[in-house]
């Protein structure tokens, strides 16, 4: 069976990030001045089994987040499962308070999406001087890293399948 792909959209460049103004918790990359970054206005398409790369978000005020949650503009707590998505599975908003399965390690977890990880966009202070996102994130609380038992040392980018609950 052929999987249909995602094909990039376009490049932004990146820029300098104003001292202080990219948050580098959970490891975020912060853009570089000159570097071409990959954008997308879509995601893989949705199945049973969706494989994504899991990522770790702060959903709290101050973390590298950035604003509040899109879906309801709100923060939310790191003991809560929440998820933000790549643009394409944020699909518009049409997910927003959805709960989706995350499988990994052998568990499954049941997050809501409250946000999205955009990867239509990035290299501003909107996006805290980040990257714009690949079409293939699900970037979570620690509540989601924590639910799936996975150690700590470990937390930051594992993959995964997702699928709607």
């Amino acid at each position: 069976m052929m999987t249909q792909q995602c094909r990039p959209s376009g490049k932004i460049r990146g820029k300098k990030p104003p001292p202080g103004e990219c948050n580098q918790e959970n490891d975020s990359d912060c853009c570089k001045e000159g570097k071409l970054y990959t954008t997308y206005k879509c995601s893989p398409p949705v199945s049973s089994h969706t494989k994504a790369w899991l990522t770790l978000n702060g959903f709290e005020a101050g973390q590298d987040g950035g604003a509040p949650s899109e879906c309801d503009n709100k923060y939310h707590s790191d003991d809560t499962p929440v998820v933000a998505l790549s643009t394409g599975w944020f699909n518009r908003k049409s997910r927003c308070l959805n709960n989706i399965t995350i499988t990994a390690n052998g568990r499954s977890v049941v997050a809501m999406v409250v946000d999205e990880c955009d990867s239509t966009m990035g290299c501003d202070s909107d996006h805290d001087y980040q990257p714009p996102c690949d079409d293939n994130i699900v970037d979570a609380s620690r509540a989601v890293w924590k639910a799936l038992g996975i150690p700590s040392d470990q937390w930051g980018g594992i993959d995964i399948t997702w699928t709607d609950a």
